[in-house]
């Protein structure tokens, strides 16, 4: 039944590439002011939070067009792993 809920195959192709486009575009947006608000004072914070926001938000858009199951084998297939250990690390600290 779990598999089921996560796979992204429950839900309908234009519904997986709507919540792709929005999740996408959300992280885009995220990023970008991240960026911007990088020149203000205390900046430096604003910018961590936004700019992570928007790289879990970019990441959460393929889980919509792969699923979340399929996408985490994929990232962590050997080839990918000390890439995918890499990013992880990098949103968390």
């Amino acid at each position: 039944l779990l598999f089921k809920v996560l796979d992204a195959s429950t839900l309908s192709f234009g519904t997986r590439v709507r919540w792709f486009a929005i999740c996408f575009v959300a992280g885009i947006l995220c990023s970008f002011l991240g960026t911007a608000l990088l020149w203000l004072p205390k900046g430096i914070k604003l910018f961590a939070v936004f700019y992570t926001l928007g790289n879990i938000a970019a990441l959460a858009s393929t889980c919509f067009l792969m699923g979340p199951v399929k996408q985490l084998k994929a990232m962590f297939d050997p080839k990918r792993l000390i890439a995918t250990i890499v990013m992880l690390v990098n949103i968390l600290f």
